[in-house]
């Protein structure tokens, strides 16, 4: 066999060519090594690896914001009877009725991680009765003009008017992130990678039938 020479360095040809191969096909190697990592990369956080947890992180918080406003309502409530039971003691039925509906209301607590459609139902239905409740007794403070005067009452309308607003504000907030998540579960590519990993479900969503009184502050008159 006839081996070839390079004119320069006296090298057999093909060891010559055998190192240019041997090192271009090493940075090619780094370069597709690189490229492979930067492909998982993109897959994985545009997959859902970081947007379904960030996703779930939003829905506890949005969870924990309405059951808190609604907590401040409840809060308001003992020092409003006690001032419309200063003015209006005989309506005993509609303070009693106050009473019992937010005893029922507090007691229906849960943590985002046991939202489910039935707890979700207790909750609305308990605090349904409650803002029902309220309303009737602002509606029997209309004919007690001393008790409108007062200086504790206005406040307290004040402060339960706000807290509606904050009501509202923290429940559409709710809706918005549950939204999101339950699309980034169910919808390509990121329920994809939720139905191999994290196997999430869909997080429950006020009713439709509800949706209005969601959307809107209760009206509670004054």
């Amino acid at each position: 066999m006839k081996i070839l020479y390079s004119s320069r360095l006296s090298f057999p040809v093909w060891k010559t060519q055998y190192y240019e191969w041997y090192t271009r096909s090493g940075l090619l190697e780094k370069q597709s090594a690189k490229g492979i990592v930067l492909f998982f990369i993109f897959l994985f956080t545009s997959c859902g690896m970081q947007s379904i947890p960030t996703g779930l992180n939003e829905v506890d918080a949005s969870w924990a914001e309405v059951q808190n406003q609604y907590k401040r309502r409840s809060d308001l409530i003992p020092n409003l009877v006690e001032v419309v039971k200063g003015y209006a003691s005989h309506e005993k039925e509609t303070l009693e009725g106050v009473v019992a509906a937010r005893a029922k209301a507090t007691s229906v607590t849960f943590d985002a991680k046991d939202l489910s459609e039935e707890n979700l139902k207790k909750f609305q239905a308990s605090q349904g009765d409650l803002t029902r409740a309220l309303g009737k007794l602002m509606m029997i403070t209309e004919n007690y003009p001393n008790l409108k005067a007062n200086e504790n009452f206005r406040d307290l309308q004040s402060q339960l008017e706000g807290t509606e607003n904050r009501i509202t504000v923290a429940r559409n907030r709710y809706i918005e992130s549950i939204k999101e998540f339950n699309n980034l579960v169910t919808v390509p590519p990121t329920s994809w990678y939720n139905s191999l990993f994290l196997k999430h479900n869909k997080k429950p969503q006020f009713e439709a039938e509800n949706l209005k009184e969601i959307q809107d502050a209760p009206k509670i008159k004054f």
